[in-house]
């Protein structure tokens, strides 16, 4: 059960992991697997509409590349939060959080007692399905299995050493986009008020000795969020792969192209 991507953030070392939204396929997410050169992917349960037994069967993907996964879900109720991770996720990432009840309320949902109010189910890869002894696989979930928060709004950023702060919070997640619109500059992710949102949340998690990450618009501002100690980037996704890909191959056949 453990997590490359939690060992790599607490050992100070980069996490590159791919994103899949309304595009992903079981057979697509194994071979970006097999032929990508990153740590994870993540899917994306807040914009797309990926049920979880569509999930499942990507989860068993990864597995299959030996890629670790997490889910991206709203703050809506249990089991939106609990449900990945009995499906398969290493982690769950919870996005559109403004207050600190989410964040607390987050955490009841994620972990199990007594680190939170999870219920109990012991029949799926989490558990060994049914091999894995009741306090074990409770005891390894509670320590292997991580909970991320997304910081895109102005209210997460006024609180944001709170959140850092918060036990069961393992690291935390820049959401360019959202920020920019929430912040009245939609698009300038290197405008002053997003950077220095940025440089607000690199400081909330360095004094709470945790990780951060985010979702990298292009080279420049990956970059910039590197020099501020962002480890973890998510660099490319579904849809950016069919893009480049196909300008790809229209730029090496820009000969027979009209």
């Amino acid at each position: 059960m453990s997590s490359i991507i939690k060992q790599r953030l607490a050992a100070g070392q980069i996490v590159r992991v791919m994103h899949f939204t309304g595009y992903a396929t079981p057979k697509i997410v194994e071979v970006a697997g097999r032929l990508g050169n990153f740590h994870g992917v993540w899917f994306d349960q807040e914009h797309a509409t990926i049920p979880h037994v569509d999930l499942e069967l990507m989860l068993i993907a990864c597995r299959a590349a030996g890629k670790e996964a997490f889910s991206r879900v709203p703050p809506t109720d249990y089991a939106t939060i609990m449900r990945p991770y009995e499906t398969g996720c290493a982690g769950v990432m919870v996005a559109q959080v403004r207050t600190l009840d989410e964040v607390e309320q987050a955490v009841e949902w994620a972990k199990y007692p007594p680190l939170g109010k999870r219920g109990f189910f012991g029949g799926n890869s989490e558990g060994g399905f049914g091999t894995v002894d009741m306090a074990s696989h409770i005891a390894a979930a509670n320590r292997e299995r991580w909970l991320a928060i997304q910081i895109e709004t102005p209210e997460a950023v006024e609180i944001v050493d709170q959140i850092a702060a918060t036990k069961g919070v393992d690291w935390l997640f820049v959401g360019p986009a959202d920020l920019s619109v929430t912040l009245g500059v939609p698009g300038e992710f290197l405008h002053a008020k997003c950077v220095g949102a940025l440089k607000r949340v690199a400081a909330a998690t360095k004094n709470a000795g945790k990780a951060w990450g985010t979702l990298s618009r292009d080279v420049e501002h990956a970059r910039q969020c590197r020099e501020l100690g962002c480890q973890l980037f998510s660099i490319f996704g579904d849809l950016d792969c069919l893009r480049l890909g196909l300008r790809s191959i229209e730029e090496r056949f820009a000969d027979f192209m009209d």
